[in-house]
């Protein structure tokens, strides 16, 4: 398998390949899409996909569309995250946000092209292996798992009892729904995706997704945490924004010190549940120990 760098040069190489071309007349939008796609990021999604794929022993080219579509699926949810109507923040990864640049109307436009952009690459991928059936079908289940997790019953809904979420009123079970299809159910997908492009068997799907689970709720909580004790300056944006906001997080309902310990107890299960798998998982053990430390 390769490293992190590698995965995300290639990424990072290719990442506005897949934009549509646009005509001149809405010209304004592809530069807002591809100013938010270009703005900087860890590029984790895509990264998580195309080593999956890698580590089940597919052609990761063959899955850098779906590692793309993810990133513009990501950038879209953070472009309307950041509008004034949800998160209100002015700056994303140390740069002014979409809609501070564009504009309210042209950032929300920005996201639905940046969506609707990622299920157009899927389906055409799907399309492309017509006449390969067993192969369409990987295709066609890597696409509807990305759209599924990034939708009404994934990061959609996570999102969707995130805002409306009361300080006042946090329940542990309300923390934990936000939790897991806010952010873990984007950080699922690309794992799952990539297996299934790969054609990897049931065991090693169930046992990856174990992992993704983990490492997924794991950076909400860490997000959580950095929300309170983070720096502005590292994160690239204002801390603090959801008890100013009044909404919840795991840090409001069960404490800093309960919220350390969980960040860690979801790291260690990540581990242990590829550690069967030997030194071929190092690459993922090693990025749940990475993300559980990270200070952005």
């Amino acid at each position: 398998m390769r490293s992190f760098d590698e995965y995300r040069e290639l990424v990072n190489a290719h990442l506005t390949d897949y934009i549509p071309a646009i005509d001149e007349k809405a010209g304004v939008l592809r530069e807002s899409m591809e100013y938010s796609v270009k703005v900087g990021g860890k590029r984790l999604r895509p990264v998580l996909l195309l080593a999956a794929c890698d580590f089940a022993g597919g052609d990761i080219m063959k899955a850098l569309p779906y590692a793309l579509s993810l990133e513009y699926i990501h950038t879209y949810s953070l472009i309307h995250d950041d509008l004034p109507a949800m998160d209100n923040d002015d700056l994303r990864r140390g740069k002014p946000t979409n809609h501070t640049v564009f504009g309210e109307d042209i950032a929300i436009l920005a996201g639905d092209g940046l969506l609707n952009s990622a299920a157009e690459i899927m389906t055409g991928e799907v399309i492309r292996y017509h006449e390969e059936p067993e192969i369409m079908l990987r295709h066609a289940r890597a696409a509807h798992e990305i759209m599924s997790r990034a939708g009404v019953r994934g990061m959609i809904g996570g999102q969707t009892a995130d805002v409306k979420g009361e300080y006042e009123e946090a329940t542990p079970e309300l923390v934990e729904f936000i939790e897991e299809h806010k952010t873990a159910d984007l950080l699922t997908a690309p794992v799952r995706a990539g297996l299934m492009l790969a054609g990897a068997d049931e065991d090693m799907l169930n046992k990856m997704t174990s992992y993704a689970h983990d490492i997924g709720v794991a950076f909400q909580i860490l997000d959580d945490i950095l929300d309170f004790e983070g720096d502005a300056v590292l994160i690239g944006k204002n801390v603090g924004k959801d008890k100013d906001l009044g909404k919840c997080n795991y840090v409001c309902v069960h404490g800093s010190e309960a919220a350390h310990a969980e960040l860690h107890r979801l790291t260690s299960s990540a581990k242990s549940v590829i550690a069967e798998f030997g030194s071929d998982a190092d690459f993922f053990s090693a990025l749940a120990d990475q993300l559980e430390v990270r200070k952005y």
